[in-house]
């Protein structure tokens, strides 16, 4: 999905509902003049009816904040539950968080943006995201009453499909066993998703990811969420010392979401849809002076000017600490060290050189295939790589061609098809060229 800022920002959003419509076509169906399937992001207050065909469906209700592996486990039971039922599949979220009217001054910032939450949600399947207007009033409703004013009259849901540690109501008093009750009451399907564990057996989670990035920790945030953490900013005026000096910055202003923890780090910047490899520094800049917190990102083999233009930025790894140089020529010698160090970084991770920076899609499809089929593959000798994206089709082509594979592994790459669709819907078809 191209990424690019919503239409609307802060207040300039229009009163009431608004709603996005987002075309793609089915699994299949790649070729201009199919069927396409119609998914919708729908913002509402409780009290409003959502659109018809945002109702009846499969249900989810949380702050899905950061979408990380634990939402995308309870999205692949929703899409289930949906796929049974032959009704859509329904995310419903909340914007502001909760907590920033009821416990301000305990509110930390969000991992996602509400347009950023509700474009990665959609990308993992689910058909619609209802964004469900944060009103004091509807804080207020008992777990009786949202029940049967949000998820029976306004949504008529079929089917929900939550955690065990989901609460609701005023004050969180409904619990997972009320929910169940209320649903067997009222002939609502219920499904409760268990915690989704790493590897290592690590609760993944919210909190977990935010503790992550405040300590600078981005790659245990990448493992928790599943792809790098991306913050995006807009591109304001610096004291332009790092252009002076050889090494020009995008300083980033307006960030709405949290801010990883002091460093350098290697990072992956997004301008128009472009993926360019990058380093960027995080904290004051004590060689000059300067105590104010910054974000600067240095995108490495770009020429232009990026002041007022938004910029995405996703973390890959942290390279050092934030220091203190004698001078000019120290800092000068170490960021070149840096810019070497992300050029490689980030470099191999997108298997493209800085001279020929990547789309988004072609980044999501290149990381898929690393992690998901080439430890397979690299199992028997063999490798695999991107070629090209065209009309929904990614084009790969096998190291040593597939006749160096045996059954078991063009098997399994025929089960990843699958999954590849599922996490990225741009993509319908993996297309093996000899």
């Amino acid at each position: 999905m191209k990424d690019e800022p919503s239409p609307f920002s802060g207040n300039d959003r229009p009163a009431g509902p608004w709603i996005i419509i987002i075309i793609r076509y089915q699994p299949g169906s790649i070729h201009p003049g199919k069927l396409a399937r119609f998914m919708a992001i729908v913002r509402f207050d409780w009290k409003e009816t959502p659109p018809a065909n945002c109702r009846g469906g499969a249900l989810s209700f949380g702050n899905f904040d950061g979408v990380h592996q634990g939402h995308d486990s309870l999205f692949r039971e929703l899409i289930r539950c949906a796929g049974a039922l032959q009704v859509p599949a329904i995310a419903v979220t909340f914007d502001p968080h909760p907590l920033q009217l009821l416990r301000p001054e305990q509110f930390q910032p969000v991992l996602t943006t509400v347009t950023d939450r509700a474009d990665l949600i959609q990308a993992l399947g689910v058909d619609h995201v209802l964004i469900l207007q944060t009103t004091p009033e509807l804080l207020q409703l008992s777990a009786e009453e949202f029940f049967d004013h949000v998820v029976r009259s306004r949504l008529g849901a079929r089917n929900l499909v939550e955690g065990v540690n989901f609460g609701f109501g005023r004050q969180r008093q409904g619990t997972i066993d009320t929910l169940r009750n209320l649903c067997l009451q009222h002939g609502v399907e219920l499904t409760v998703v268990p915690h989704f564990t790493t590897e290592e057996g690590t609760v993944v989670s919210s909190s977990r990811v935010r503790a992550a990035l405040v300590r600078g920790d981005v790659q245990a945030a990448t493992k928790l969420l599943g792809r790098p953490y991306r913050l995006r900013g807009l591109v304001g005026h610096g004291q332009k010392r790092g252009r002076l000096i050889g090494f020009p910055t995008a300083n980033l202003e307006h960030i709405e979401t949290l801010i990883p923890g002091n460093g350098v780090y290697a990072v992956r910047a997004w301008h128009d849809d472009i993926g360019w490899p990058a380093a960027a520094n995080i904290g004051p800049n004590p060689t000059f002076g300067e105590s104010a917190h910054k974000v600067e990102v240095h995108l490495i083999g770009f020429d232009g000017d990026l002041i007022g233009q938004t910029l995405a930025v996703d973390f890959v790894e942290r390279l050092r600490e934030t220091r203190r140089f004698a001078g000019v020529e120290g800092l000068t010698e170490q960021l070149k060290k840096d810019v070497e160090a992300a050029r490689r970084i980030v470099g191999e991770s997108s298997s493209r050189s800085h001279d020929h920076p990547v789309s988004d899609l072609e980044n999501r499809v290149t990381q898929f295939l690393r992690e998901e089929v080439a430890p397979v593959l690299q199992m028997d000798g063999g490798d695999i790589h991107l070629l090209e994206i065209q009309d929904g089709v990614a084009k790969v082509r096998i190291q040593g061609g597939c006749d160096g594979c045996p059954s078991s592994v063009m098997a399994v790459i025929m089960g990843l098809e699958q999954e590849l669709r599922r996490r990225i819907p741009q993509i319908e078809y993996l297309e093996i060229a000899p």
